[in-house]
């Protein structure tokens, strides 16, 4: 193959990467930051742990994701393009859709986007508050325990919701550019999500609302654990420092 079919072969790897990036550092910001306080305004209420888990993560997975959806949505549209690109750069891809679909472009599938991540949150943070004790009591190296949690949980939540995820990036590709998008044969879905579950189901069976959940694990299963390790190194540092706010769980 020649130099250029590599490169774009190793590029394909990359595509939509900067949209991915800004996703994850504002997603993150903002979720950890709604859990914390979500949890320091339920504690007086005292739910069983477990109660106070779910709601906190629904609640912060519900904000974050509403705040950041036109990035996940410039993020899931520059993967789907192929050789012939839908948009050019970051900030074409912007102006097209405001230009073409106005701004309810940046939004759709935000429906099955919320639907999917207040129980995927809710599920997530519940398992991994309820694995976590058990797991740090085995004291595995590097603290590890926590990433095990992380990915136990991570594995649970995300297999109970992958259709809604599924669902949400079907309907991320509608709109005027649908057939330059990868294959070029994506079906027309409504806008709201029951109607394109039943569609998938229709055309792929039930097993089409599975489509590529083992490739999500491989990627969430992992990010997850780093993502918990790293969030427990740095609430026990801002205890360690007296920085104020909520550090226990």
């Amino acid at each position: 193959m020649s130099s250029g079919g590599e490169h774009l072969k190793d590029e394909a790897f990359w595509k939509g990467n900067i949209p991915a990036e800004l996703l994850y550092i504002t997603y993150g910001s903002i979720q950890f930051s709604a859990y914390r306080l979500s949890t320091q305004l339920l504690h007086p209420l005292e739910l069983p742990s477990g109660a106070e888990a779910f709601v906190s993560g629904a609640a912060a997975g519900a904000s974050a994701t509403t705040f950041t959806y036109p990035l996940d949505l410039l993020r899931t549209r520059f993967a789907a393009q192929g050789p012939d690109k839908v948009y050019a750069s970051l900030r074409s891809g912007v102006m097209d859709i405001a230009r073409q679909e106005g701004a309810r472009g940046f939004f759709q599938g935000l429906g099955a986007g919320v639907g999917q991540v207040v129980p995927y949150m809710g599920l997530f943070f519940s398992a991994y508050e309820a694995l976590r004790p058990p797991l740090a009591a085995l004291s595995l190296p590097f603290g590890s325990g926590d990433a095990t949690a992380g990915v136990l949980a991570s594995v649970f939540a995300k297999t109970g919701v992958f259709p809604l995820d599924l669902i949400r990036k079907r309907l991320q590709v509608q709109g005027p550019n649908r057939v330059r998008y990868v294959g070029g044969k994506i079906p027309v879905y409504s806008r709201d999500v029951w109607s394109t579950g039943k569609a998938i189901v229709a055309r792929e069976g039930w097993r089409g609302l599975y489509r590529g959940l083992g490739v999500g694990l491989v990627k969430s299963a992992p990010a997850s654990a780093i993502t918990m390790w790293t969030y427990e190194r740095a609430l026990k540092m801002m205890k360690e420092w007296n920085i104020p706010g909520d550090h226990g769980h």
